[in-house]
């Protein structure tokens, strides 16, 4: 098999770098980098493999593996369907087009067609939603050519951002970057600011999974600034508002602005205590929504378990609407338990993760880093831990 230090000194000597040169560009200690490309160490901490991702240019998923497929094929789409039906050539310059375009659905089925769309990715039914989508994205680009009303766009921008989480999700952050381009044209085209604000949200997520801390959240914040609601805000705007700086707040955490991070969440918590729970825009915004992502602003950069578990003591699972939510909120809980010594915890809320969102969690990096972490660490032969590695693609180095 495939470690992590294998691709590490993959990586390394083609950039011609030394272990130590490589240490020094990731701010890790030399041993560390020595004894993950010597295969004594299969893993370390997330926010170290994030920095040795980005001081070797590369993604942070090629390093850990990450799965890049789902499970089941379609005759109809998939993701290598999915990329072409964004990566659309149709509409750039000098580009003959096809004048026997294909009918659309009507209006409104179509625009139920993105609710269920929106309702299976929440689920993380994400192979049946590869399967969909394709087809979803070229009946909605038939469907404003032919009715270019201001909501056909907005649900356009909707199934846009579908596919860019899909596609981040699946570990092809550059496909979700072009999918959130077509969903910020078609948010101005349906003339709707909240809709535009949501796109940022979803690019800023986009830039942090391509290890952009930076740019992710300084767009974020900018944007959550030119939407700061008023007084007599309606709880739409408060829930985009709120959304923005939720998604400021996590690259902030890993540029250690942890302070910055929770005075954002702090704000974000204030405006869900107005708002209430609320759905729109093909997300969900609620206080305890907000509580969550403080569990895991808590792990990033310099982690803090004990605050993370803190925090969590304040989220009441069950309130959690969306079920890929859930998990991850739990993914973050288990690594916090792990790190905190509490390794049947983590275990055990691994396992019910998995018998919950069994295709979920093999795209989600840190749960196999955490896994790995675990198993790098068990001495026993025999264990569900082994079994769960298994599963998730992650093996022992022994």
């Amino acid at each position: 098999m495939t470690t992590i230090g294998d691709r590490i000194r993959s990586l390394r000597e083609f950039r011609d770098l030394t272990q130590e040169q490589l240490a020094d560009r990731a701010g890790v200690s030399v041993d560390t980098v020595r004894m993950l490309e010597q295969n004594r160490r299969q893993t370390a901490r997330i926010d170290t493999i994030r920095n040795l991702a980005r001081a070797l240019d590369v993604q942070l998923e090629r390093l850990v593996g990450q799965a890049t497929v789902t499970q089941q094929l379609s005759d109809d789409g998939g993701l290598i369907a999915l990329r072409d039906a964004i990566q659309d050539y149709g509409h750039l310059p000098g580009i003959p087009t096809d004048d026997d375009l294909e009918d659309p659905p009507g209006e409104d089925a179509w625009a139920e067609s993105v609710n269920a769309a929106t309702r299976l990715y929440w689920g993380g039914g994400y192979s049946d939603l590869s399967g969909i989508l394709p087809l979803l994205l070229r009946d909605g680009r038939a469907t404003v050519r032919q009715t270019p009303t201001e909501r056909a766009w907005r649900q356009l921008a909707l199934a846009y951002q579908l596919a860019a989480c899909l596609s981040a999700q699946a570990g092809h952050p550059d496909w979700a970057y072009t999918a959130v381009e077509k969903q910020l044209v078609a948010a101005e085209r349906a003339s709707d600011p909240l809709m535009e604000g949501m796109g940022v949200s979803t690019l800023s997520w986009v830039l942090l999974r391509q290890g952009r801390w930076e740019q992710a959240q300084d767009i974020a914040v900018r944007k959550a600034d030119e939407l700061e609601p008023s007084f007599k805000a309606n709880r739409n705007e408060l829930a985009v508002y709120g959304n923005l700086l939720v998604a400021a707040a996590c690259p902030a955490a890993r540029r250690n602005q942890h302070d910055d991070a929770f005075a954002m969440l702090a704000r974000a918590e204030g405006a869900a205590t107005i708002s209430g729970p609320v759905k729109a825009y093909g997300s969900a915004f609620s206080v305890v929504d907000v509580r969550t992502q403080k569990v895991n602003t808590a792990l990033a950069g310099e982690a803090r378990p004990e605050d993370a578990l803190r925090f969590a003591g304040d989220v009441r699972v069950e309130d959690i609407s969306r079920p890929v939510h859930s998990a991850a909120y739990r993914v973050d809980v288990a690594q916090a338990q792990y790190q905190t010594g509490d390794w049947d915890g983590a275990l055990a809320t691994l396992l019910e993760v998995e018998e919950d969102q069994p295709e979920w969690i093999k795209f989600q990096a840190l749960a196999a880093v955490t896994v790995r972490e675990m198993l790098e660490s068990e001495r026993r032969r025999s264990s569900p831990l082994r079994s769960l590695a298994a599963r998730l693609g992650v093996e022992p180095g022994v």
